[in-house]
């Protein structure tokens, strides 16, 4: 997707040059547990929002031997459209989310089309039906799933964002999802533009870097760096090994501060 790195800022000068997002959906395994993160977006809403659909994450899962009934559990960081796209396609998946997000996206800021925009109505009143289905789980704060599987409750982006804290075998890797779209949000200290509370946004930054094993323990939301310094898997170019060792970046050591 292009954007310009404008679009991807607070501050800065508005001339620099294009800047591209990549969208993410992780999957956690462990022994008798699969757990995805985030959902992703749908045909219909890349569709109307102009967005790229490479091919349906859900559909993803059997480039890793799994199927939609496999997964256990799905941590939903927040509802954007992008995130929260298809919940509708896991037949028997507990969801879990912040309390503080389904208050938001379905309260009063949503009067607000700044607040609202990036939020697909459907996809709010999908989750809502999962809550009648007694298949969501809600988190007030930081809590935990399992031994090795945090809820890091960082808000700013929206009201009730939350990041994970993964036990893997190279140590713990926080997944910031939208905490910190791209690395330079949280290394210079300048916040995706797309904001509930800005404080709570900048304040989070230090909460991923105490989460996390060190600065190259921590993955950004939406940086298509990630994809150029992990791993592939079974030869997929748009797969990961985020269990494995990054690479160095381009423009430096990993999480150095610039």
């Amino acid at each position: 997707m292009a954007r310009q790195r404008r679009d991807n800022f607070l501050g800065g000068d508005p001339h620099e040059g294009p800047m591209p997002m990549d969208f993410f959906v992780w999957l956690l395994r462990a022994p008798g547990h699969v757990v995805l993160v985030d959902t992703g977006f749908n045909a219909a809403t890349a569709a109307r929002r102009r967005r790229e659909l490479m091919r349906c994450p859900i559909e993803a899962l059997q480039a890793l031997g799994l199927r939609p009934e496999d997964v256990d559990d799905v941590v939903v960081t927040h509802l954007h459209y992008d995130h929260a796209g298809n919940l509708d396609k896991l037949p028997r998946a507990r969801f879990h989310v912040q309390d503080g997000e389904m208050d938001y996206a379905t309260g009063r800021c949503m009067c607000h089309e700044p607040l609202r925009h990036a939020y697909e109505v459907e996809d709010v009143i999908t989750l809502l039906r999962r809550v009648y289905e007694d298949r969501v789980v809600f988190h007030d704060g930081d809590d935990a799933i399992s031994d090795g599987l945090q809820l890091l409750k960082i808000g700013g982006h929206t009201r009730g964002l939350q990041s994970l804290r993964v036990r893997t075998r190279r140590g713990w890797v926080v997944l910031a999802s939208d905490a910190s779209h791209y690395y330079e949000n949280m290394e210079r200290s300048r916040p995706f533009p797309i904001v509930y509370n800005t404080g709570d946004m900048l304040a989070g930054y230090g909460r991923l870097r105490a989460a996390a094993d060190g600065p190259d323990h921590i993955v950004p939301g939406h940086d298509p760096e990630v994809l150029k310094i992990y791993p592939t898997v079974a030869g997929n170019a748009d797969i990961v090994a985020l269990h494995e060792p990054p690479r160095g970046r381009k423009d430096g050591a990993l999480g150095q501060q610039r």
